[in-house]
């Protein structure tokens, strides 16, 4: 029959029916290689992207780590397979890890973890009544340190000897308290000893030993360069102690929904414990590292080799060493030691003052042109006024001698800056490092109005227009100084209000200056990932960056605003990897 005109159309069909249904085969594959399958899909969600071109979508797909697709649940099918996780966001809100820009997570964890602590509020009788559990609980330790005690806290309570109450129950033990900024302290007679601080000790030149004024004994209190003195004394913790602190940190920090952090002044022991937990595989955040400079007066140039070598030597893949901390005063609470432009309000002896600069202008100078020839971004502390302006002319004399080298040098705790320097952060691309969460009544901040005084004090942290102006604003917790937690949703909640999230402080500080809950998200998100040189991969959901993701349990586009300072994240995602879930 093949032979017959009918047997070869029909086998000349059939041929054709085979082509036609091989090239469909054939065409299916294709189509199918050209949707690749995810590792995970998200559906069901209101994902908020912080991409302005697409804010919103309800279901992402990740492939090794990173978004390949985005859009609707009907979008997502293609990129599911049989081995695809498929997880159903129930409506819930998803958005970018968070970026915290200015930490001291290490400070932190040790609290938590070693240290003897109470709160900010605590009454002398409860610190006493601390300490002495703390000398019971630690029979083997040489020293007992801790704290924080508050700024206003020796203005509060009048005690006769500060050094004498510590006495009293720390038995042969040596103590040293912090402040709530960090910047200042509080130590008994056998710390004091240790650190041969006397009656014939000077006073550094920039800081003060409190002194008793009959007898010119020591009493304990130290500010600022003081501190130095006797910090210089205290033990080092192991490397074992780091790396479990190291540990203590990715915990909390992934239970917060933070993926990304930048501890302000990163030291040797601190960055080698990130690189153990990162050669380990757990380390399940960026960790940005501002290398730590020397503290206090300085009038010779930083050791820009050692720096270098610390770069080279504690870099892995997720810690990232590129920059530099340098401190340039202290704060402006009821110490006085931030440099501003116009003195303080006189103190209890009278003395007014207008603050302490570390680093002398043509030092700061030479100090920010090497760094930024060398490819360091530099974070300075800057508190007061006038340190701002010493800075910026710094990052001007960089920028003259080495061009735009596009490096985004942050000016930490800008929270007072003069009319007439504002717009030279744009003029000089610098990053307005806000931090701590203070931009809200607290005591801290009624500290801070009183030593600046009124209306002056008040207009803090002017976030509104250095927005307007086009200035890059990054926020970070500075945790453990003035905040008890790295939990970046308050500071989202009072960016807005510039009310107290906890309800604690009444009033609202200088309102005029608040911002919109997307643009507060942008700065923990986008701007967060900017300040850690990342924004090329994480900070936003936007196919090929990394799957840093966080499931919270509301929508904070839906709840009233006070609400979104009590959020809770269910769900953390690092590279695509569930890093951090709530109990069912």
């Amino acid at each position: 029959m093949a032979s017959s005109p009918e047997g070869r159309v029909i086998m000349f069909m059939g041929r054709l029916l085979t082509f036609v249904a091989l090239a469909v085969s054939l065409a299916a594959c294709g189509a199918r290689n050209d949707a690749p399958i995810a590792d995970t899909v998200l559906t069901n969600g209101r994902i908020y992207t912080v991409e302005s071109d697409t804010p919103w979508v309800s279901a992402v797909a990740i492939k090794d780590g990173v978004y390949i697709a985005l859009g609707d649940d009907e979008a997502m099918q293609k990129h599911i397979g049989k081995s695809t996780q498929v997880i159903d966001l129930n409506g819930r809100m998803a958005m970018p890890g968070i970026n915290d820009a200015h930490s001291h997570p290490f400070s932190g964890a040790i609290k938590e973890l070693y240290e003897c602590s109470f709160p900010f509020s605590a009454a002398p009788d409860e610190i006493v009544a601390k300490l002495r559990d703390c000398v019971a609980a630690n029979p083997t330790s040489a020293w007992i340190t801790g704290g924080q005690w508050d700024s206003d806290f020796f203005k509060n309570h009048h005690i006769a000897s500060p050094r004498s109450l510590l006495d009293s129950v720390s038995g042969d033990k040596a103590v040293f308290f912090a402040d709530d900024s960090g910047h200042n302290g509080w130590a008994n007679s056998k710390a004091l000893a240790l650190a041969g601080i006397t009656k014939q000790t000077p006073d550094p030149a920039n800081g003060k030993i409190g002194r008793d004024p009959k007898t010119g004994e020591p009493n304990g209190i130290l500010l600022e360069d003081a501190v130095t003195l006797l910090e210089a004394v205290i033990p080092e913790r192991t490397s074992a102690e780091y790396v479990t602190a190291a540990r203590q940190v990715v915990s909390i920090a992934n239970a917060l929904g933070i993926t990304g952090m930048k501890d302000a002044n990163a030291k040797p022991p601190a960055m080698a414990a990130l690189q153990t937990l990162d050669k380990a595989g757990e380390l399940s955040m960026y960790m940005a590292a501002a290398i730590s400079t020397p503290y206090g007066h300085r009038e010779v140039a930083l050791d820009y080799a050692a720096l270098e070598a610390a770069r080279t030597q504690y870099a892995s893949p997720h810690v990232l060493t590129d920059f530099v901390k340098i401190f340039m005063d202290g704060v402006p609470t009821a110490s006085r030691t931030a440099a501003m432009l116009a003195p303080y309000t006189p103190d209890a002896h009278g003395h007014a003052g207008d603050g302490v600069l570390h680093v002398p202008q043509e030092q700061l100078s030479a100090d920010l042109i090497e760094l930024d020839r060398r490819g360091f971004t530099v974070k300075i502390h800057t508190a007061g006024d006038r340190s701002v302006r010493v800075a910026l002319n710094a990052i001007a004399a960089a920028r003259e001698a080495n061009g735009n080298s596009g490096l985004r040098h942050e000016l930490a705790h800008a929270g007072y800056v003069d009319d007439a320097d504002m717009k030279r952060f744009v003029t000089l691309n610098t990053v307005a490092d806000v931090s701590p969460v203070i931009w809200h009544p607290s005591p801290i901040i009624t500290s801070v109005i009183n030593a600046v005084g009124r209306p002056r004090g008040e207009h803090y942290w002017p976030i509104r227009q250095f927005l307007d102006d086009g200035t890059e604003v990054a926020a970070g917790s500075d945790w453990p100084s003035a905040v008890t937690s790295p939990t970046p949703w308050t500071g989202i909640e009072a960016f807005v209000t510039r009310r107290d999230p906890d309800g604690k402080t009444p009033g609202a500080l200088w309102p005029e200056q608040a911002i919109t809950l997307e643009e507060a998200i942008r700065i923990y998100t986008l701007n967060g990932a900017r300040a850690l040189k990342l924004e090329h991969k994480t900070g936003s959901v936007k196919v090929g960056k990394s799957a840093d993701l966080i499931v919270l349990d509301r929508n904070l586009f839906d709840v009233p605003i006070d609400a979104v300072g009590d959020a809770k994240v269910l769900t953390t995602f690092f590279a695509g990897s569930i890093v951090y879930r709530t109990q069912p």
